[in-house]
């Protein structure tokens, strides 16, 4: 068994949206996607005054992938075409497969709206292989006593695991491309190895703290890209840190996104505006 190297480290990217303080590390300047990992957005960490705007997440559409919303601080409100509805709380995870088509709308709830408070949210896009983008479209939320957390090194790190199997434990969502997908809270010294990684793209980032990851020393807000070879990865937290880790086995097929649209070529984007203009995506419920 080998260790993957670590091929590079890339800074997230300051795009606010509104008055959401946004990063984001994927696409950027050095790295287009970690197939299938498409996008990633950072929204805060922040704090919302009372009587605030909340979140600009109107309903809009998607079609040929997943998105995977981790709430990290505040709540999320989701409602989507294909009649799913909740609010996801601090520690829960979204996991919504829009495949053949949906509408959806992100928003905060009419109390975070009043009150206010921290919000701090990560949205990942993960790509759909061509044999599954018109796949039916569904919707899992879980709140965060659904989400099995597995203590190591000592319980100086705690693993939550959303999607695939570590340390014994299964996570609740049923990835359809066999993703694997966890956050980490980390203390400062803490070590981790993760195995079975060799032919599968890694996605790791940094959300808050430090790490050093099969040797190379990674800041927070940074992406790690790591080779495609390589067994094993070892994590070493250089300070307290929060991080999001998945793997997949890279897809390998033309990517041609438009807006909220993903697929593999220019005449399915033209299909997927079309159907979407025609109201075959649904809409979302007032």
């Amino acid at each position: 068994m080998t260790h993957k190297t670590a091929l590079g480290v890339h800074p997230s990217h300051r795009d606010d949206i509104a008055d959401l303080v946004t990063r984001r590390p994927v696409p950027g300047p050095k790295v287009s996607q970690v197939d299938p990992f498409l996008f990633l957005n950072h929204h805060g960490p922040q704090t919302y005054p009372p009587n605030n705007r909340g979140l600009p997440f109107g309903p809009h559409p998607h079609r040929g992938f997943e998105t995977v919303t981790f709430i990290l601080e505040g709540e999320l409100m989701h409602k989507d075409s294909g009649g799913h509805e909740s609010v996801i709380r601090a520690g829960g995870v979204q996991w919504m497969t829009a495949g053949a088509g949906l509408v959806h709308a992100e928003l905060s709830p009419d109390a975070f709206k009043r009150a206010g408070g921290p919000l701090e949210i990560l949205q990942l896009w993960v790509n759909l292989p061509s044999r599954l983008k018109m796949t039916k479209p569904r919707y899992q939320g879980l709140q965060a006593d659904r989400i099995p957390v597995v203590d190591a090194d000592g319980g100086k790190a705690k693993v939550a695991v959303i999607s695939g199997a570590w340390g014994g434990v299964t996570g609740p969502v049923e990835s359809i491309t066999g993703n694997f997908m966890t956050t980490i809270e980390a203390q400062s010294g803490a070590r981790l190895d993760f195995h079975g990684l060799d032919r599968r793209n890694v996605f790791l980032y940094i959300v808050s703290g430090s790490a050093r990851v099969n040797g190379r020393d990674v800041a927070q807000h940074h992406l790690v890209e790591l080779s495609l070879d390589g067994d094993e990865l070892t994590l070493e937290a250089t300070s307290n840190a929060r991080l999001v880790f998945g793997h997949g086995d890279p897809i390998g097929e033309p990517v041609i996104a438009h807006g909220p649209f993903v697929m593999n070529t220019i005449e399915e984007i033209r299909q997927a505006i079309a159907d979407y203009q025609a109201g075959k995506f649904g809409g979302v419920p007032a």
